[in-house]
């Protein structure tokens, strides 16, 4: 990979980057662009599947317009005066780019197809046999823009519009999830570590440990853990209902018989159980009947807001009744790991709440089926 396509290639991750936060839990393109190269645009990525080449020609276009605004990308080819190698650069940039992220994509290179092949500019005239018809002038009015109308900016735009398409319409698509059936407590600890902790561009990673402490729960419910009969499981709110509101006090909760809080879970994902964080847990217990608290984190508690914490522990007990229990989000799984009659029950909860869940987007669910897959047998 030359100086050009190495530039390329970190542009279009950085451009993915910034569509992946402004597409998640979008149905529509957040980025504005003009209505007809819009619909120029979504005819394209809603013909990627069948028409993988268009895709990957269209992005190499662009991306090559945008980042050398001097070159007339519609000489898609050097035998063409004034042309250059769009097939190289897809082959080296483009393409593995979209392999990468799911996207639909060729086995090496869209000018590998007849119809995008031809020895010819990409003008309004070509003669290559695009189909459907739509798609055709959908792909040539498209680079007529890039190439004769837009600003280096508004190509820009179009660049987001068309990955923010295709990150909705990828996400879209359900998938189904693997699970493993045979893996240690251990080992399924090691492997909610590293989904909760993968360098996700999407929100929602903060629902995982959650739905890891409520997949525990289910498991004991259906054990019929002595503690829990006669209790009820509360289903799961939204990730970001907001306790006040709902009348809920934790992200987890049971219930008595009647309705009332029996015990409460309230799950942070790499935040540091504070005093401030305890103050607040206080105030919602105190308006309840918890008889239990828990605040796990998957990070430890700072040393100095150690005491704090236990002095308010100890004077919630004694106004209130409820132990307040702080401690680690795997510590916590791994015990109840052991009550159990395998992991593989609990493996198949979480499994199923990760799919099933509106918080989590599909980059979060197809790296759960990619770290199943990468594990030694």
């Amino acid at each position: 990979m030359n100086d050009t396509e190495t530039k390329a290639s970190e542009y279009l991750i950085k451009k993915y980057e910034t569509a992946m936060r402004k597409a998640s839990g979008h149905s529509n393109p957040q980025t504005v662009i003009e209505a007809a190269q819009a619909e120029f645009a979504s005819v394209i990525v809603e013909n990627s599947e069948a028409s993988k080449a268009a895709l990957a020609v269209t992005l190499t276009c662009l991306t090559y317009k945008i980042l050398s605004p001097q070159q007339d990308i519609r000489n898609h080819q050097q035998s063409i005066p004034g042309g250059f190698s769009g097939r190289t650069f897809d082959s080296h940039v483009i393409t593995p780019f979209l392999r990468r992220q799911s996207f639909p994509c060729m086995a090496e290179s869209g000018w590998l197809t007849r119809y995008f092949e031809h020895k010819e500019p990409y003008s309004m005239a070509y003669k290559g046999a695009i189909k459907p018809q739509k798609l055709k002038t959908a792909f040539l009015s498209l680079i007529d823009s890039v190439q004769t109308k837009n600003s280096k900016r508004e190509n820009e735009s179009l660049l987001s519009y068309v990955l923010e398409l295709l990150i909705i319409a990828r996400d879209s698509k359900s998938i189904r999830p693997a699970i493993p059936r045979n893996l240690s407590i251990a080992a399924t600890a090691s492997l909610l570590d590293s989904h909760f902790h993968a360098k996700y561009k999407a929100p929602g990673a903060a629902r995982l440990p959650v739905l890891a402490i409520y997949a525990i729960y289910k498991c004991l419910f259906n054990e019929g853990l002595k503690r829990f009969q006669g209790k009820l499981l509360l289903p799961l709110e939204s990730h970001n209902s907001a306790d006040a509101k709902s009348g809920r006090i934790g992200d987890i909760d049971i219930a008595n018989a009647d309705g009332s809080a029996f015990e409460s879970v309230e799950v942070k994902l790499d935040v540091r159980i504070s005093a401030d964080i305890v103050d607040r847990a206080k105030e919602k217990v105190l308006r309840s009947t918890a008889s239990r608290y828990y605040i796990l984190s998957t990070l430890p508690t700072e040393a100095e807001e150690a005491a704090y914490i236990e002095s308010t522990a100890r004077n919630l007990a004694t106004i209130h009744g409820c132990q307040l229990i702080v401690n680690g989000v795997l510590p916590t799984i791994k015990y109840y790991l052991r009550l159990l009659g395998t992991p593989a029950a609990f493996v198949e909860e979480y499994a199923n709440l990760v799919f099933a869940d509106e918080s989590i987007k599909y980059e979060h669910r197809e790296n759960w089926n990619r770290l199943i897959s990468s594990r030694e047998p």
